[in-house]
């Protein structure tokens, strides 16, 4: 992808950080990629799924969202891992080392879930203009793909400036969903009982939290971080190596905090809006949308939760237009402009809007479709981050290695549980 720091004084900076003479906020440069990354945890099907855990079950699957997020700091840290020790993406590092026509079933499938994953944002974003403005999906799916598409183009300005503004979008959002939770009034006691003791209410509460378990780890935001980290700031030798590895730790543990802090306020948001009203049957982002105000007794509740959706598909589209570019590149050595990226994923989008085929079943297909893709990046990025001769200093642990050998199996299992359980009638 060729992340580097546009801004000479940027990459001084780093430098002095790197060598142990930071200077005023000089850190800071190192933080950036794992806010793009953790754009991928509040995306429309996160809302979905959070939506449907509050109002259904109250506080009781908070726990799961902290556990989620837990595991979603270990997968993005070995994604950065890998970047920073081989100067190389996952994409890059499977097709070097995988058969051919392994590689051509890696980058099919990677295009296939990297639709899916547009399909969900996009819709998401379109909906948010519908529901704000009262434009149509369609209008909504063409201005979401002009305003992903001007984003982008300021990638030509350097990725710093992409970071900074993804970063201003998540901490929107973030704050839009600290104010609803605030005006929600969660109840203090039954808020930390279900953020700390697990537990299932019933069947489908095992269900449910196999969704919001499964759906943390996206695929192609593994392959987007490895990338982003791959040549941003360069290291002289072993020791600068691990500093900035500690550095891009740090960054990951506050991205994927943020993205946490948004998931979980949806579903309290959820349990103290819907469930604690005796509301235990909304599931779908238009529903609350359109109850939010009532419910509350105040207007502000909806159109916040509205501006949330949209900055959150909004900064999703364009990141997951970038980690095609990156699938795309890495795999077959092969790149588009971006604006016709921007429109092959778009019209699967605008095909559901066309059809008439409602959003909430789109979102749900586009999940069940994301299920398949994701051992496919885990699997590679362990077994590579626990090779010595390609990461060095780098290597994992054997107990991280152990710890992100379990997480896998497990996300792989809650993966094909929530598969089973979609395709089966009920």
């Amino acid at each position: 992808m060729g992340t580097t720091l546009s801004d000479d004084s940027l990459r001084a900076r780093a430098r002095r950080a790197l060598a142990g003479r930071p200077r005023g906020w000089g850190w800071t440069v190192f933080f950036g990629p794992a806010l793009i990354a953790a754009v991928a945890y509040i995306d429309p099907g996160n809302f979905a799924t959070n939506i449907e855990a509050g109002s259904r079950y109250g506080y009781a699957l908070l726990w799961v969202v902290l556990a989620a997020n837990l595991m979603a700091m270990l997968i993005q840290s070995l994604s950065a891992r890998l970047g920073l020790a081989t100067g190389r993406n996952l994409p890059e590092m499977i097709r070097e080392r995988y058969p051919r026509p392994l590689v051509w079933f890696y980058w099919i499938q990677a295009e296939i879930v990297a639709i899916a994953t547009d399909l969900a944002e996009f819709l998401g974003a379109a909906l948010a203009f519908h529901l704000l403005f009262g434009l149509t999906l369609l209008e909504g799916a063409l201005l979401t793909g002009v305003i992903t598409y001007l984003t982008l183009l300021l990638y030509r300005y350097g990725f710093r400036l992409m970071e900074l503004i993804i970063g201003a979008m998540i901490l929107a959002v973030a704050s839009g969903f600290l104010l609803e939770m605030l005006l929600g009034r969660p109840a203090p006691r039954p808020f930390l009982e279900g953020l700390l003791i697990p537990g299932f209410p019933d069947g489908y509460a095992l269900y449910l939290a196999a969704g919001i378990l499964g759906a943390t780890v996206m695929p192609h935001v593994i392959y987007l971080h490895s990338a982003l980290l791959q040549r941003r700031i360069p290291a002289d030798d072993d020791d600068q190596r691990r500093r900035l590895m500690r550095y891009s730790r740090l960054d990951v543990i506050v991205g994927m905090a943020i993205a946490g802090l948004i998931n979980l306020s949806i579903l309290a948001l959820a349990a103290a809006a819907f469930h604690a009203q005796g509301r235990t049957g909304v599931a779908t982002i238009r529903d609350s949308y359109q109850l939010l105000a009532p419910m509350l007794g105040r207007e502000l509740a909806s159109h916040l939760f509205g501006a949330a959706l949209l900055l959150a598909g909004l900064s999703s589209s364009v990141v997951g237009t970038l980690s095609g570019q990156v699938i795309m590149q890495g795999f077959v050595r092969f790149t588009i402009p971006l604006w016709l990226r921007r429109v092959v994923t778009m019209a699967p989008a605008i095909a559901v809007i066309l059809l008439g085929i409602s959003e909430q079943r789109a979102l749900v297909a586009s999940q069940v479709i994301l299920s398949f893709g994701i051992p496919f990046a885990l699997i590679p990025l362990l077994t590579f981050t626990a090779d010595r001769r390609l990461m060095g200093n780098l290597v994992n642990s054997r107990a991280i290695t152990l710890i992100g050998g379990l997480v896998c199996a497990l996300i792989i299992a809650l993966n094909g549980y929530v598969l089973v359980f979609s395709l089966l009638p009920h």
